[in-house]
C-alpha cells in the first residue's frame, strides 16, 4: 500500500508505538523514560500511547477521569520533555462517553443540585426515559420493552447509579460502565443531630452507631440492618447512612449539552499542548443516545458527533482514532475508514493466534488483503491493557441473511478454548435481563495466550512488524510476561483485566534485556521503526497455506519476511542498497 493511496484526511506519525501505564515499569513515568534512554532501546519507538492514569482518575485503571491535568504522583512535565527529546510523540485518550463522579462537574451537581450549572452535563435517567417508559417501584423509569430490548449492555442490570441530591432525593443517572458505592461509618453525634422529633440519648446513639457500623464493615445490605429495639428509627437511621455515601462511577455525558462540547474543546487543546499527535476516542460508540436505538454507534448521530469532534481536533493538528469494538460482520470498521479515520485493528490478535496455532495463513491473508484493497489505515496490536478481542471476529446475523466473519463461530470458540486452557479469563456482555449474551474478550497476556512458547511469540511479533499500519506494542508482551493470577484474583469482579497488567521493576527490565526473546523483539521493532522500506509498497506473495511471504519496498530499500506457520521458523532479509543485504533467521531447531 502506497502512502499516496491513504485518504487525505489521515496524517499519522510513522514508526512503532509503545503502550503502557505511567507506572507499568518501576514507580512512575520517569522510570519508563530511563528505560527508553537505554542503548537497547535506541530507534525502537517513535510513539508512546500513555494510558489515562497520566491524568487524575479514580476507577477502572484510569478510564474514570476526574480531570485531564497531569497526575503529578506519576508524571512530570520533565518526563514529557525527555520523551520529546527521544523523538517520541504521544497518543492520549479522550474518554468521550463519561467522567468520574469525582470530576468537578459532577461534584458541583451533587452540591448544588438543580441549581448547578452542570445540571444537564450528565444524563438524568428518569428525564431521558420519561416519555418512553414507566416509573418502577425503586424510583427509576423502566424503559418500554421495545426500547429496553435494543439496549447494548456492558454489565448486568440497568446502566444507572442513584445519587443523593441536596434536597434528600435519590436520582438515577446514566452509568454505562463501572460504579462503586461505599458507605462511611456514622457517628453517634450524626444520629442525634438527625433524629427528627425523637431525642436520642447519648447511650442509645452509641448503640445504634455500633450496630450500623458493624453491618457496614460486614458489607451487608443496609436495608436489611436489624436495629432490634430501635427498629422504629430505621428510616431516620438509613437517612444518615445514605447521606454518608461515597460514590465512584463513570457517569455518562449528555452530548446534547453545549457545555460538554466546550469541555471536549478545552480538553483537546490541553492534550495538544502536552504533545499529543494522536487522540484515541475511548467509548465513542456509547456517546450518542436516543430512545429506541441501541446505544451503540447509533446512526446517523454518532457520525455527526465524530465529524464535530474532527473539526475541533483539526484546530489543534490532532488525528482522531475512534476506539470501536464491533463484529466484523457489521462492516463498521470499513465505514469508519471510509469516513477518513484510522481504525484500531481488533481483528489482528485473534487472527494471529489462529494462524500460528493451526499453521494456516488463510484467514490472516484475507484480512491483510482487505486492508490493502480498501485502503484502511490501522493501528494494530497483539496484547494491550484490555483483553484479546474475540467477539470482533464474528459475522453478523440479520434479516437478509448471515454475513461471514473473519473466523467462523466454531473457529472462534476454538481460539477461546485454547486461550482458556492456557489460563485465560473471560469478560462477558449482558442483556437487559442481566443474563450473559456473549463473551466480549479473553483476558491473558499474549505470551500465555500462545502457550508461553517463545518461538510463537517471536513469530507473532515478526508478523505484526510486517502488517500495514502502526504496530502498537504492550510493554508486558515485549518482556514475554505471563498471566498474573494473583493480581487477577485480588482484583475481584473486575480483576480479569489485571492478569495482563503486572508492574515490572527496574530489575525485571535489566534481567529481561538478557533474554533472547526480548532482544529479538527489539531488533524486529527497530527494523520496522527505521527502515525506509516500510514507507513504500507492500507485496504479499503466493505461498503454500502454511507459509507467509511478505515484502515492503521503497526505492532501493527492501525488507522481506518468509515464515513457516507450522514449525515457526522465519527469516528476514533487509536490503538498503545494491550489494548491501542482510539476512537473519529465527527459531531454528536446536
Amino acid at each position: 500500500m502506497k502512502n499516496e493511496d491513504l485518504p487525505a484526511e489521515i496524517v499519522l506519525p510513522k514508526g512503532v508505538m509503545f503502550n503502557a501505564y505511567p507506572d507499568s515499569i518501576g514507580h512512575n513515568l520517569a522510570d519508563i523514560v530511563r528505560m527508553l534512554k537505554m542503548p537497547e532501546f535506541n530507534d525502537v519507538f517513535s510513539l508512546f500511547y500513555i494510558l489515562p492514569t497520566i491524568f487524575h482518575s479514580d476507577l477502572d485503571r484510569g478510564f474514570s477521569i476526574i480531570d485531564y491535568d497531569l497526575n503529578e504522583e506519576l508524571v512530570s512535565y520533565t518526563d514529557l520533555d525527555d520523551l520529546h527529546k527521544l523523538n517520541i510523540a504521544f497518543t492520549f485518550d479522550l474518554v468521550l462517553n463519561h467522567l468520574s463522579v469525582g470530576s468537578p462537574q459532577f461534584q458541583d451537581l451533587l452540591k448544588q443540585g438543580d441549581k448547578s450549572k452542570y445540571k444537564n452535563f450528565f444524563i438524568d435517567w428518569n428525564e431521558f426515559w420519561r416519555s418512553n417508559g414507566e416509573m418502577g417501584p425503586d424510583g427509576y423509569v423502566i424503559p418500554n420493552r421495545d426500547c429496553l430490548d435494543k439496549l447494548f449492555m456492558r454489565k448486568p442490570g440497568l446502566p444507572i447509579l442513584k445519587v443523593r441530591f441536596p434536597d434528600g432525593s435519590d436520582r438515577p443517572y446514566w452509568n454505562t460502565f463501572y460504579q462503586e458505592i461505599n458507605y462511611q461509618p456514622i457517628t453517634p453525634a450524626e444520629l442525634r443531630r438527625s433524629s427528627g422529633t425523637k431525642i436520642l440519648s447519648a447511650e442509645n446513639a452509641v448503640t445504634i452507631a455500633a450496630i450500623v457500623n458493624a453491618a457496614l464493615i460486614a458489607k451487608r445490605d443496609i436495608n436489611e440492618i436489624d436495629l432490634a429495639e430501635f427498629s422504629d428509627l430505621k428510616d431516620e437511621v438509613l437517612f444518615v447512612v445514605k447521606k454518608n455515601r461515597q460514590y465512584l462511577g463513570q457517569m455518562d455525558l449528555n452530548a446534547q449539552e453545549q457545555k460538554v462540547w466546550d469541555f471536549y474543546d478545552e480538553t483537546l487543546s490541553k492534550l495538544s499542548d502536552n504533545g499529543a499527535k494522536l487522540i484515541r476516542l475511548d467509548a465513542l460508540a456509547y456517546l450518542h443516545k436516543k430512545p429506541g436505538q441501541t446505544n451503540f454507534f447509533n446512526k446517523p448521530g454518532t457520525w455527526d458527533y465524530l465529524q464535530r469532534l474532527k473539526k475541533i481536533a483539526d484546530k489543534y493538528n490532532l488525528t482522531l482514532l475512534p476506539e470501536i469494538h464491533s463484529e466484523y460482520g457489521t462492516g463498521l470498521h470499513a465505514e469508519v475508514a471510509d469516513k477518513g479515520f484510522p481504525v484500531y485493528d481488533f481483528f489482528f490478535p485473534g487472527l494471529v493466534i489462529d494462524a500460528i496455532d493451526r499453521g494456516t495463513n488463510r484467514h490472516l491473508l484475507r484480512w491483510i488483503n482487505e486492508i490493502r484493497e480498501k485502503k484502511i489505515t490501522t493501528i494494530n496490536m497483539l496484547g494491550c491493557h484490555d483483553g484479546i478481542p474475540v467477539l470482533d471476529l464474528k459475522g453478523k446475523n440479520n434479516t437478509t441473511g448471515l454475513t461471514e466473519g473473519l473466523l467462523s463461530d466454531k473457529e472462534i470458540d476454538a481460539v477461546v478454548d485454547r486461550i482458556m486452557n492456557r489460563g485465560g479469563r473471560v469478560k462477558n456482555l449482558y442483556g437487559p435481563d442481566g443474563k450473559k449474551i456473549a463473551y466480549y474478550q479473553v483476558n491473558a497476556t499474549f505470551f500465555s495466550a500462545l502457550g508461553e512458547d517463545e518461538r510463537k511469540l517471536r513469530l507473532a511479533r515478526a508478523i505484526q512488524m510486517f502488517m500495514p499500519g502502526i504496530p502498537q506494542v504492550w510493554y508486558l508482551d515485549l518482556f514475554a510476561g505471563k498471566n498474573d493470577y494473583v493480581a487477577a484474583d485480588k482484583g475481584g469482579t473486575g480483576g480479569h483485566k489485571e492478569i495482563n497488567r503486572t508492574t515490572l521493576t527496574n530489575s525485571d527490565i535489566k534481567q529481561g534485556l538478557k533474554q533472547t526473546i526480548v532482544r529479538d523483539q527489539l531488533d524486529l521493532m527497530r527494523l520496522r521503526n527505521t527502515s525506509p522500506a516500510f514507507n513504500g509498497e507492500m507485496m504479499v506473495n503466493s505461498t503454500d497455506e502454511n507459509k507467509l511471504h511478505i515484502s515492503w519496498k521503497y526505492q532501493t530499500s527492501v525488507v522481506t519476511l518468509k515464515a513457516d506457520l507450522r514449525d515457526y521458523r522465519f527469516s528476514i532479509t533487509h536490503k538498503e542498497s545494491a550489494g548491501n543485504e542482510k539476512q537473519m533467521t529465527y527459531n531454528q531447531q536446536a
